[in-house]
């Protein structure tokens, strides 16, 4: 267990900007900053972090918190593993009490798993630097593939010993349990029961997650028999999942932000290769077809792709199929050709960095207008390859969400390929048309963009207890350690102020409620509780709805006075009007539904004198209510 001088440590150095911008591409919006969510896909942005408050929220699939539940999410770490996860983050030491056995398995499991790897890749590289078979089969193969010792000892590569259980061997002699090789996938135990080494006699590119901690390990052979696969990959385990991962994004995330672009390779050494070039941001899929997830874990960072192929024709016909899901993500997409029998490894050793560069600058076009030179190519004067060809160009078109831009490559491809635009504009509605036939309408659980609140709603009518318990805590949230200066008033802050007016209310929503018997017990105690005791707050419903209730997808732009000559005020600058609106709309919303269950016993009571009382009740509970509308009249216009 942490010691709490130490969480309160991490939690005082962890700024929720640098946290989340690790995982999220932020732009500053007024006091705010914004980004796609890492938790739900959207093409509109509506993740919004708060600097000030130390919180993000999603208005989108609504999840909020502070940065360890950021990380807790994102990662799927316990609380404990958060904190140090921020601990190293902020170089901040770790002090734990110790855990008892039951909580020692259940935490232990999946930290295990990451520790043999990360034990597993220190053995490869000293397998490779310290050893005589590893400096004369590991090392001096990435020397001849011309690799420097910086990015050698940059990426981690290392050599796994030809021997069956070199590995395995020296774990389990430093007390590393079998079990956690197998579920790593670092040992395999044959028929007779009998663990070996899944990556002998391999040169070895160690894989890490999105934060850098190591999850699995490519392989290379370097052997020539065709029945000796070239890469053996991790088996996906509780910490790998290749669909989810992209070589070298951990190194390369802050390029591509820098530089709002994303270089996307084949394997492992393309992106040694251009990085040694000096272009570090370069990812690659890791021998795997290109997921979906793995075009989203680019977009957080930048919404510009460009894929820098191999020579070979055939591969590159292969390709353009598997691409158009990164167009139908709505990114932009540039592609980049390398002559005849190179690749990006092999053309960045024959021409050198600087050139290297060049060439990728000039060289890149759009995926859209490449495709479809390409395939004309191909097509030739067939007439029938032609038809067939402007299907395949327009279906790619059908794929690009943004309508102002499918429209501008329509234009072009028409120029291209010397066809009507009429003829493709009429061929995309059609693919169009067929593809919302075949989809089943689906009710979204969350909206991506959140529709305007609706300025000319009666508030009254349409306000339900709910909403206005939770108003009342938003204040308090907000407003709650501020001194209260009206009416004479200048000695109590508003906290106090709002509960002793509220001291004839009960509130029904259970978050609300939780919140108001909290403060009510806090000052109780002489204490005035903080919006980050809420917000960090060891309650999950409580935390939730703080987060929830302090965030507003809507900001007032601070140009508005100087373009529109309006000048709205902030309800900070009228609090005694926010607040004591705050509260007798509340208690006007607790009165009506009094009236409501008078009226109700009234017409159904048939005993007179009982209807007499009833009525007298109602119209006292009435004149209560007209003073409440009079006393909120006078505040409006105040």
């Amino acid at each position: 267990m942490i010691l709490k001088e130490t969480v309160d440590k991490i939690l005082e150095a962890a700024r929720i900007e640098e946290v989340v911008g690790d995982f999220v591409h932020l732009k500053r919006r007024g006091t705010s900053l914004i980004g796609l969510c890492p938790f739900h896909n959207e093409k509109t942005p509506s993740f919004n972090v708060s600097v000030n408050k130390g919180i993000f929220k999603c208005f989108g699939c609504g999840k909020g918190g502070d940065s360890v539940n950021f990380i807790m999410e994102h990662e799927k770490y316990s609380y404990p593993e958060a904190l140090k996860y921020l601990a190293n983050k902020y170089n901040i030491e770790v002090e734990e009490k110790e855990l008892s056995p039951e909580q020692q398995i259940a935490d232990s499991k999946r930290e295990s798993l990451f520790i043999i790897s990360e034990w597993a890749a220190k053995f490869f590289q000293q397998s490779m630097f310290d050893t005589q078979e590893g400096q004369s089969i590991g090392l001096s193969y990435f020397r001849e593939r011309g690799f420097r010792e910086d990015i050698i000892r940059k990426f981690g590569l290392g050599y796994s010993p030809e021997g069956w259980d070199a590995l395995t061997a020296k774990a389990i002699e430093e007390g590393y349990k079998e079990q956690f090789l197998e579920e790593t996938g670092l040992a395999i135990r044959n028929d007779k029961g009998k663990l070996y080494d899944r990556f002998r006699g391999r040169v070895m590119f160690p894989i890490h997650s999105f934060t850098g901690r190591l999850i699995g390990f490519g392989g290379r052979t370097l052997k020539t028999e065709k029945s000796v696969p070239k890469y053996v990959n991790s088996p996906e385990s509780e910490i790998y999942h290749k669909s989810n991962v992209l070589y070298g994004l951990f190194f390369a995330k802050k390029s591509i932000r820098d530089e709002d672009n994303c270089y996307l390779v084949e394997g492992y050494a393309d992106v040694l290769s251009v990085n040694q070039a000096g272009i570090e941001n370069v990812v690659a899929s890791s021998g795997t077809s290109l997921t979906t997830e793995q075009i989203r874990l680019i977009a957080r960072f930048t919404k510009n792709i460009t894929i820098l192929y191999d020579g070979d024709q055939a591969g590159i016909k292969a390709s353009l199929r598997g691409l158009d899901m990164i167009l139908e993500e709505g990114l932009n997409v540039k592609v980049v050709l390398f002559p005849d029998g190179h690749d990006p490894d092999s053309y960045a050793k024959l021409v050198g960095a600087s050139d290297f560069k060049t060439y990728i600058d000039k060289s890149q076009k759009d995926f859209i207008l490449y495709k479809t030179s390409i395939l004309l190519k191909d097509a030739g004067n067939d007439p029938i390859k032609k038809a067939g060809l402007i299907r395949e160009v327009v279906e790619s078109i059908a794929k690009i969400p943004d309508q102002i831009k499918a429209s501008v490559f329509v234009r072009e491809c028409s120029s291209l390929m010397q066809i009507d635009e009429r003829a493709l504009i009429s061929e995309l509605n059609k693919i169009r048309l067929g593809k919302q036939k075949k989809e089943p309408q689906q009710v979204q659980s969350a909206p991506e963009e959140l529709p305007p609140p609706d300025l000319f709603a009666d508030e009254t009518a349409a306000a339900t207890d709910e909403n206005q318990e939770k108003e009342i805590v938003r204040l308090l949230l907000n407003y709650g350690h501020e001194l209260v200066h009206w009416d004479g008033i200048t000695d109590t802050y508003i906290a106090p102020y709002v509960i002793a007016n509220l001291s004839d209310v009960e509130f029904d929503h259970p978050g609300s409620k939780a919140i108001i018997e909290e403060y009510k017990k806090r000052l109780e105690q002489g204490e005035l509780p903080s919006e980050q005791e809420f917000i960090k707050h060891s309650d999950r419903q409580i935390a939730d709805l703080a987060v929830s209730l302090i965030s507003s997808p809507y900001i007032l732009s601070e140009n508005w006075y100087a373009k529109r000559k309006i000048y709205v005020k902030n309800e900070s600058e009228n609090l005694r009007s926010t607040i004591l609106g705050g509260i007798f709309h509340l208690k006007k919303r607790k009165v009506e539904r009094i009236l409501q269950n008078i009226r109700n016993e009234i017409q159904h009571e048939t005993d007179n004198d009982n209807q007499m009382i009833l009525m007298q009740r109602y119209l006292r509970v009435k004149e209560v209510e007209k003073g409440i509308s009079g006393f909120l009249g006078s505040v409006i216009v105040k």
